[in-house]
């Protein structure tokens, strides 16, 4: 058994801290517990003892005579400690601890609950909380409202996560409102023991459980809860509230992809990656999830608009198209039978205006035809109240189609009084009704967001042959002489030892050998110097392109000693790179930037002197699969530019994608890479290859030396 099914499911709770008090949480809790009719045992602990809201209550939890499958603790949080040990020698399994107290209140309150936590795992124990509002589940054989919310829960298919107790207090008092339920609730509050990955494990096969609702602040492991959530949204959706999207501390990155990071980032990238739908209010949250429980999944993205009033079926038609779903084409078959009932004035094209007169018969012939349709896999229904038919009397006839033909989702949209939403919370709905296109052109893309990602293959990591020993020996060189950033020279090494192209290229430390590797290479050639002191090259003058023959190209070279020596730069130079000029006018960038949380965060988009302008650019976490590559790659703007706008070569999407994947492989393989900048990824106009033109390494020096067994001083040092 599941430990716990001893909290959610539990057949008999010991609420310790029960009081006759009024407007305590002690007495809160007894009461939701007797209100909401708990189907198992109540035992209510209270060193006075006598009877609390009915029920015998025992002056310790070791004078109950019976098993106890739950505990919710309520007393002070000094008291805490002891009382884990107690419901130990009872032999009490799932623990939900109300009170506050520990680490929200600083260091003194961190240690506690680090104690309390240590207790837990030497017991065997599992425990929501502590600093939370509950748990409850609303299934008919259970019954366990173990909150002290005000309002008692109302029975639903979803299952939802808060981290803040206040939120989801608030949330259950306005359940009847939304006409949305809640198969079990869990607010984890300062989620010592059990988080938001436990809930999703726990739900994953629960059948009373059909989506789960997340409120997060933070996500305690993202690897595990990229593991648990790609799997589980296979099967059911997860919807989530994801609080906290500043970006502070990016700035003091220093590469492109570092600056262009942040923790919100970080998050909605893996959100991505894994399936989950992530929200960015409450109501988009609980209006979305309102059609996950009143919809099946559809079978495609093509959706028939019924409207009785020209205006607002062209706005819902807007919506669908902005939204990237299809207006269905209606076919011949379906039209001729719509223009057997309705009249003349009518248009049987989609979107499909019965017109104002329309009465109620027409709304469900005109549904019940549509729905036949094969080429409809969505349809939305707009009502606007005209010539006295009641929306209730329409509402209730489109549901009592919806229960003939479940098969297909269908909306309501209701233009009317509010009178009418709240007429509606007071019934049993089998769709969802809202009061704007635009709402229910939302949820209908969450519905087939949800579809693509089941249906879509799941991603594999591919590994790929390269030279890590050669790597691994650049960073040694590095860390002896003290440095945390590769030179550029260093950097395309790496780059090429992991398989990307990169273009030719060699290192010159004098005049002659200048020359002999741009007539080895063939003109036209770039030049850039490759310096550890310097790593933005441009700043200085280190850059030169285009140079087309020998004679510019020792001109050059010597200008830029001279510039460098009045710098008082020309110490640190290492020498120039000689490289072939790639033509190209589409340069991407790709690169890396470390979370502290959430580790390598891949970044690809529009790059060159763009990428921090147009911030045509996204995000994932590493370790990429080959569905995460190709995403990165079609969900930039600058994605009609690789596909060969205005007549240039298109570019090679293949080895773009295997490029991001390599690197991937890279930071993955040497996860104290801190930042990686490919600026430049040119797109030749010959090949429509993604050619490494610049490319820039900093590592984590301290991490670096540790890894690879460095016992240079000198890194140590820094």
């Amino acid at each position: 058994m599941n430990v716990l099914d001893k909290i959610m499911k539990p057949k008999s709770i010991a609420v310790i801290g029960a009081s006759t008090k009024p407007k305590t949480i002690g007495s809160e809790i007894m009461q939701r517990l007797r209100d909401y009719k708990f189907n198992g045992q109540i035992y209510p602990i209270n060193p006075k003892g006598g009877v609390i809201e009915g029920f015998q209550a025992y002056t310790s939890i070791k004078e109950v005579p019976n098993e106890v499958d739950l505990a919710v603790i309520v007393v002070n949080s000094k008291f805490v400690l002891d009382t884990i040990d107690q419901c130990n020698e009872k032999g009490i399994k799932g623990l939900c601890i109300i009170t506050a107290g520990f680490k929200e209140t600083g260091k003194e309150g961190a240690e506690l609950e680090r104690q309390l936590l240590q207790k837990v795992r030497d017991y065997g124990m599992r425990c929501v909380g502590p600093n939370c509002l509950g748990v409850l589940n609303t299934n008919d054989d259970i019954r366990m409202d173990a909150t002290f919310a005000e309002s008692l829960p109302v029975k639903g298919d979803i299952g939802f996560v808060s981290q803040s107790g206040a939120l989801g207090g608030g949330i259950l008092n306005i359940l009847k409102d939304l006409n949305l339920g809640f198969a079990q609730f869990v607010s984890i509050g300062n989620q010592a023991d059990i988080n938001a990955e436990t809930m999703l494990e726990y739900w994953e096969n629960d059948n009373d459980v059909k989506q789960i609702l997340l409120y997060m602040e933070s996500i305690q492991n993202p690897q595990n809860f990229r593991k648990l959530a790609s799997r589980i949204t296979k099967k059911k959706p997860i919807l989530a509230l994801k609080a906290g999207r500043s970006a502070a501390g990016a700035s003091a990155a220093s590469s492109h992809t570092g600056s262009l990071a942040g923790a919100d980032k970080a998050a909605a990238a893996l959100l991505k990656q894994c399936g989950v739908i992530r929200e960015f209010s409450l109501k988009n949250l609980f209006a979305n999830a309102k059609a996950f429980s009143n919809c099946p999944i559809p079978k495609g993205n093509r959706v028939a608009i019924i409207t009785n009033s020209g205006g607002p079926g062209i706005m819902a038609t807007d919506a669908v198209c902005e939204s990237g779903m299809q207006m269905a084409k209606i076919t011949d078959e379906t039209k001729e039978k719509l223009r057997s009932f309705l009249p003349a004035a009518a248009s049987v094209k989609n979107p499909i205006d019965m017109i104002a007169s329309a009465p109620i018969e027409h709304y469900k012939q005109t549904l019940e035809t549509v729905l036949q349709d094969e080429n409809v896999d969505m349809i939305a229904v707009i009502y606007l109240p005209f010539l006295g038919l009641k929306d209730i009397d329409v509402a209730q006839a489109l549901m009592e189609i919806k229960a003939k033909n479940p098969q297909k989702p269908i909306i309501g949209v209701f233009m009317t009084t509010s009178d009418f939403f709240v007429k509606i919370s007071n019934m049993e709905v089998n769709m969802p009704f809202y009061m704007y296109a635009e709402e229910a052109a939302e949820a209908m893309t969450r519905l087939d967001q949800q579809r693509q990602w089941m249906e879509k293959p799941q991603g594999a990591i591919p590994a790929f042959n390269v030279d890590k020993t050669k790597v691994e020996n650049i960073i040694k060189n590095s860390l002896k002489e003290g440095r945390a950033q590769l030179t550029t020279l260093e950097s395309i090494d790496v780059l090429e030892a992991y398989g990307i192209r990169a273009c030719k290229y060699g290192l010159a430390t004098n005049e002659e050998e200048v020359a002999k590797l741009g007539n080895q290479i063939g003109y036209p050639v770039v030049m850039k110097m490759t310096s550890k002191t310097t790593s933005h090259k441009t700043d200085v003058g280190g850059v030169v392109v285009n140079i087309k023959d020998e004679t510019q190209l020792r001109n050059e070279y010597k200008a830029l000693l001279q510039r460098l020596e009045a710098k008082g730069l020309i110490d640190g130079l290492e020498g120039v790179i000689i490289q072939e000029m790639v033509k190209g006018s589409r340069e991407m960038v790709c690169g890396v930037a470390t979370d502290p949380q959430y580790g390598p965060m891949m970044m690809f988009g529009l790059g060159g002197v763009f990428v921090e302008v147009m911030k045509d650019v996204t995000f994932r976490i590493a370790p990429l699969t080959d569905n995460d590559a190709m995403d990165m790659i079609k969900s930039v703007k600058a994605y009609k530019l690789l596909e060969g706008a205005r007549g240039t070569t298109p570019a090679q999407i293949g080895q773009i994608q295997e490029t991001l994947l390599r690197l991937s492989q890279l930071v993955n393989d040497f996860k104290f890479i801190d930042e990686l900048d490919i600026n430049p990824l040119l797109i030749s106009e010959k090949t429509g290859e993604g050619i490494a033109v610049d490319g820039r390494i900093k590592v984590r020096i301290d991490e670096a030396a540790k890894t690879l067994g460095c016992d240079c001083s000198c890194a140590c040092a820094k």
